[in-house]
């Protein structure tokens, strides 16, 4: 996407092309760096280990990058406000006994409650509050996740805690 709004900048009568060039290329090389730093780290995990459960199913794009499994959603469907019925909390908590999932995620934008329900009947760790992920918005100031890639390092790195991995160092160019 950055190099098609880039493109679309470059139409733009009065912007500066070669800094909008410049820009374009020092972010996506920032975006191949953290690309790099997620896969390496995600591939210390064995593939049946990679295992996720979230408030919904926010994270396909992720899943998929990286080979992770998704168990299950704390939210029966796309619909934030939507409340999972009493046997659907107990088929999740099944799901997350049966296939030994670590932790249940919940997201900064999203209330936590349900997910601390689930997380404490099944007797996992539930990340909540500031250990919440971000997944439909990014963070206020000052947050991890004010930015996507401050996010996405966020995000990373609570995963990869909860699979109980120290995550690496992060790229000289994502440092700062």
């Amino acid at each position: 996407m950055a190099l098609n709004i880039a493109a679309g900048l470059a139409d733009v009568p009065g912007l500066d092309a070669a800094a909008v060039d410049a820009n374009t290329a020092d972010y996506v090389a920032e975006l191949d760096a953290l690309d790099e730093w997620i896969a390496a780290n995600v591939e210390q995990v064995p593939v049946d280990e990679r295992l996720l459960v979230t408030n919904h199913d926010a994270y396909t794009y992720f899943l998929h990058a990286y080979d992770i499994t998704f168990v299950g959603s704390v939210i029966p469907s796309f619909d934030d406000n939507a409340e999972p019925s009493a046997a659907e909390i107990d088929e999740l908590v099944e799901r997350i006994r049966e296939t030994g999932v670590h932790a249940v995620f919940s997201e900064a934008s999203i209330s936590s409650k349900t997910a601390e329900t689930i997380a404490a009947e099944a007797g996992v760790e539930v990340y909540a509050g500031d250990e919440a992920l971000y997944g439909d918005s990014l963070g206020r100031p000052g947050t991890d996740g004010e930015t996507y890639l401050g996010s996405q390092i966020h995000n990373t790195r609570l995963i990869l805690q909860s699979w109980g991995v120290e995550p690496s160092e992060l790229p000289a160019v994502l440092q700062g």
